[in-house]
């Protein structure tokens, strides 16, 4: 919450979208899978219509982006809300994305990703970390790179 990146995130999402805050809510919400806490901060949800709009400050299109609001969409479903969709915003691009409801397949693989994270928590040592072209835009880069 106090990256310059997520700032600068909510700074797009608010000038490109002001009247956004009157219509839908802002929530956090959590779970568990496996005994393993998750939780989603979801910046707009529009109740009525079971829609969350993500918005990206980003000018392209990103696997990643799908990933998060996948995962939101997880966690919403786990608490019982189910057939929420999605849409992920460009304000750069001009451009919409929509996310259908999940399948049984993505709440699968959206399980996997977390066993996955689990276990790189429990190892004794932090993975070696891998420098990504996008890695400098990332609001966990001092997670991956506080060393340097």
């Amino acid at each position: 919450q106090t990256s310059d990146i997520v700032a600068e995130g909510k700074l797009v999402s608010h000038t490109a979208y002001q009247q956004r805050n009157k219509k839908y809510t802002e929530i956090e919400i959590s779970t568990y899978f496996e005994n393993i806490p998750l939780s989603a901060k979801i910046d707009f949800y529009d109740v009525k219509n079971k829609v969350v709009h993500e918005v990206k400050k980003s000018d392209k299109l990103e696997q990643a982006h799908i990933a998060q609001v996948q995962f939101y969409l997880y966690v919403l479903e786990k608490n019982g809300l189910q057939g929420v969709s999605a849409i992920l915003e460009y304000p750069k691009l001009r451009q919409t994305l929509p996310i259908p409801p999940l399948t049984e397949e993505v709440s699968t693989e959206i399980e996997t990703w977390i066993q996955e994270i689990e276990q790189v928590l429990h190892q004794k040592h932090a993975p070696v970390a891998v420098k990504k072209t996008y890695c400098k835009n990332c609001s966990f880069y001092d997670f991956c790179f506080v060393k340097e």
